[in-house]
């Protein structure tokens, strides 16, 4: 049989225990934050069907979707075709061969959802869901293939309570996980339109909020030029100019928008649910975030219609490792009209990074194991099996070291493990009933009774 080199997909990864322990930490840590404020825990399935998924992410976004070839001879219908004498492009013969696809992202699945359970559901309706999904975009460094999401949406309510009930998931969560210096940027799409309508050019607010989103990566002279090449003119530039760069806190922010958008209804509007959720939040205590209105943040237009969110964290160096906001219809593509949402996602990925550069992962998370067992011979091993059952029954992580291996390399495995606690047993603790008690940071022993073991490493 010939070898096969061990290798797995581009933009894919393994994750050993270790990684996996951090994993679950930052996921469970944010789980509990969104049970806490009401919402379930629901999963959708790998894949989807194709049509479910194409046209909502527009032509690029399809381009990027796992399709599945169809189980079986997928290339009879197809062959079909061909003796029809019709052309066998790309168009036609996928729908042909190919039915499903792996789900691209969680919102679109989550609408599909909502629709299909619609008469077993309470509204409004508040999920969240952690689950892979998969894109065939180019790998690099930051970008994968296959990456979890973990988002957080409420359907069925236009109460901007959950808006500012999003920006304090944020601030625990964050929090929780030790992060201690972020901030969480919102604006409002209303607010974006009445910036748009200000200059004259309402049918180009996607060109003018793609160029003013980039503003801290290009600067203000890249934005200008962008523009210019967009067709804005210099007279434009010069009323943009000074309402994406206001200054001051965020009441000043907004009280200088009520006079320079006071023509525009829709910025009027997009101000006033900003300064309700401020209301809001006052009504909250918030543990580290930073709020800042930020007239830049644009968060893909053609989604959002509302307030938007970015969160941003001022330790490292790092792109967003959060954001959402207000979307309208999100059901109508499936038939629901009229069903409106809001909704949050956590980048776990980045906020991996994040927790890895600044040290922040409890050491308790790398312990699989709480204590080893290490027998010198067959007799010490059936000695030590009522012990094994007693520390799983009391909840602690424990394992045997299966009788084979010298004591030497017994103890080099809990060091590998980290795993804190040793006992040791041989003749004389057989005899005895006093059993070597390892702690191994320090590398004390003790001789100890199996009560007084249970006892120590219960409250430890």
């Amino acid at each position: 049989m010939a070898s096969i080199k061990a290798s797995i997909p581009k933009g894919t990864r393994d994750f050993g225990p270790v990684e996996m322990i951090r994993r679950n930490h930052i996921y469970d840590t944010i789980k509990s934050v969104f049970k806490k404020f009401g919402y379930q825990e629901i999963q959708t399935p790998t894949m989807e069907n194709l049509d479910t998924l194409t046209g909502k992410y527009g032509d690029e976004g399809d381009k990027l979707i796992f399709k599945i070839l169809n189980s079986g001879d997928y290339m009879l219908k197809a062959d079909g075709l061909k003796q029809k004498g019709e052309e066998l492009s790309s168009k036609n013969l996928l729908p042909l061969i190919s039915e499903k696809a792996l789900r691209y992202d969680l919102t679109v699945p989550f609408a599909r959802y909502v629709v299909m359970h619609q008469n077993e559901i309470a509204f409004p309706f508040k999920r969240f869901q952690i689950q892979p999904v998969w894109r065939a975009d180019r790998p690099q460094k930051g970008r994968y293939r296959e990456f979890y999401q973990c988002d957080a949406d409420v359907v069925g309510s236009n109460s901007l309570l959950n808006e500012a009930e999003f920006i304090c998931i944020y601030d625990e969560a964050l929090s929780k996980l030790g992060l201690t210096d972020f901030t969480i940027k919102i604006n409002n799409r209303k607010i974006l339109t009445g910036i748009a309508e200000l200059i004259g050019k309402p049918s180009q607010i996607v060109d003018l909020t793609v160029a003013i989103d980039k503003l801290d990566k290009i600067g203000l002279e890249g934005v200008e030029k962008e523009l210019l090449s967009k067709g804005f003119t210099a007279e434009d530039l010069q009323t943009l100019k000074p309402v994406i760069l206001l200054a001051g806190s965020n009441e000043e922010k907004l009280a200088q928008l009520d006079t320079i958008l006071e023509a525009s209804d829709s910025g009027l509007k997009g101000i006033a649910e900003i300064r309700e959720v401020f209301d809001y939040l006052a009504s909250f205590k918030l543990n580290k975030a930073k709020i800042e209105l930020d007239l830049t943040l644009a968060r893909g237009l053609n989604y959002y219609t509302g307030c938007i969110f970015e969160v941003k964290t001022n330790e490292v160096a790092m792109g967003s490792i959060g954001g959402g906001g207000r979307y309208d219809d999100l059901t109508g593509m499936f038939g629901l009209q009229n069903l409106t949402g809001a909704g949050i996602s956590f980048g776990a990925d980045r906020i991996y990074d994040v927790l890895e550069e600044l040290n922040l992962f409890p050491h308790t998370t790398q312990e699989s194991t709480k204590v080893l067992i290490c027998v010198f011979g067959k007799e010490e091993e059936k000695y030590a099996l009522p012990l094994l059952a007693s520390l799983r029954a009391q909840n602690i992580h424990a394992e045997l070291y299966p009788f084979g291996a010298k004591i030497k390399k017994q103890m080099q495995y809990a060091n590998d493990k980290n795993i804190p606690y040793v006992i040791v047993i041989g003749g004389d603790e057989m005899q005895s009933g006093k059993l070597t008690f390892k702690t191994m940071q320090s590398g004390t022993q003790e001789q100890l009774s199996v009560d007084e073991i249970m006892k120590k490493v219960m409250v430890s």
